[in-house]
Parts: C-alpha cells; structure tokens; sequence
C-alpha cells in the first residue's frame, strides 16, 4: 500500500485537540487495510516527526434514515478505521497549517 493512501484525513474534534495539547496524541482518519506499520510510516514521512505509539480502532457501520418530501429514506454510513498516534515529547503536528 502506498503511503499517500493511508491517510485520509485528521480528525479535528474537540476531544482530539484535548488529547493533542495535553498528550501529544493525534487522531486520523485512515484506510481500513493499513496496519499499524504502515500509519506509522505515513505520520513519519509527511509530518517529519518521530512517532512513539500508534492505537488502531474499527468504528463499525451505522444504519441512518430520514422522512424527507420523497419518503422516508433508508441507508447505511460505511465503516471507518481510526488511528491515535503518539509523537514524541516536544515534537508537534501543525494540523491547521498556521506556519506563517
């Protein structure tokens, strides 16, 4: 799998930004078949810093329905994985790209 292709994208939550401020742990969004190696390597390459720890977790699938004018509507969110990564102490990730 190539890097570019493990990570979709950062989550920017208000319990993420606790945890990034406080213990330099940050939370992506990442595909479903990368392993903890292979996020690792990605967070390393693209943010230039060192990463100490990486937890996995599959949010499962979610059935979501609605009443609108054309019926009641019926369907299904697709599963996601989730990523925590610890950087190493004084290292940061600049997620909202302010480094000017």
């Amino acid at each position: 799998m190539k890097q570019s292709d493990v990570l979709i994208k950062p989550i920017l939550s208000e319990k993420a930004n606790k945890q990034s401020e406080k213990m330099n742990r940050y939370s992506f969004v990442v595909d479903r078949k990368a392993n903890k190696l292979e996020i690792k390597k990605a967070v390393e390459s693209f943010y230039g810093v060192t990463v100490d720890q990486v937890n996995t977790m599959v949010v499962p699938s979610k059935a979501k329905s609605k009443y609108t004018k054309a019926g009641y509507i019926v369907g299904r969110k697709p599963a996601k994985k989730k990523a925590i990564v610890t950087v190493a102490e004084g290292e940061t990730i600049d997620l909202y790209g302010s480094g000017v």
